[in-house]
């Protein structure tokens, strides 16, 4: 069965979940959305998405350096109590987070801060690809849609695919941090830097690098 837009925007409404949650529960259950939401009840998904009109205001900012001082991150990720600040899962969670960013070079957060201009900018670009392909327009613009999702997963942290498990988002394992603590939590912030950024310099796959460091 085909998993719509619409319904993934119904169970959402009705479990308060994630998006890619949603869809998944859906997936997972045939379009059956009565199953899917007791999918995300099993899970935790749906008690995780009470907890996110709460306040997260502690937390800890963590530091990576990569590569003998190649990359640079600071992340700032927050919880609701100091004392979970201390749990050693969330610190686990903080420290991943920033070396999913050093190896992946997200540019924001979430969806919903990347800029619209440049979200029609790349839409622009995407649409002049695909006619230039040979595409009728009407083409074009259905292989836009499909183009730009795969955009946002490149350049938000919450959607990429997490290094450590690429069988899951950064959001999924955000999730499991959420049910397993029992408190809220966001990444509220990053930076990124990169020695010789914006200088021609030969290509490296920092998240290979990233990983052989992570296994040691």
């Amino acid at each position: 069965m085909e998993i719509t837009a619409s319904m993934v925007k119904e169970l959402r409404e009705m479990t308060g979940s994630g998006m890619m949650d949603c869809k998944k529960a859906l997936v997972e259950n045939n379009g059956d959305m009565e199953k899917a939401v007791e999918f995300l009840r099993e899970k935790g998904l749906a008690a995780v998405a009470k907890k996110s009109g709460r306040i997260a205001a502690e937390g800890i900012v963590e530091s990576y350096i990569h590569g003998g001082g190649r990359i640079g991150v600071l992340v700032e990720v927050n919880i609701e109590t100091d004392f979970a600040a201390k749990n050693e899962e969330f610190r686990a969670f903080v420290k991943d987070m920033a070396m999913q960013i050093a190896a992946s070079s997200p540019q924001f957060v979430q969806r919903e801060d990347v800029p619209q201009e440049l979200v029609e900018k790349e839409k622009e670009i995407l649409k002049a690809q695909a006619i230039g392909e040979g595409k009728p327009a009407n083409i074009a613009e259905k292989m836009v849609t499909g183009r730009i999702e795969k955009f946002f997963k490149e350049i938000c942290l919450l959607e990429q695919t997490f290094i450590k498990d690429t069988d899951k988002t950064v959001q999924d394992v955000l999730n499991e941090k959420i049910a397993l603590i029992g408190e809220k939590i966001s990444v509220r912030r990053f930076v990124r830097y990169e020695m010789g950024e914006g200088l021609a310099k030969r290509e490296e796959n920092f998240a290979d690098e990233v990983m052989k460091q992570i296994n040691g």
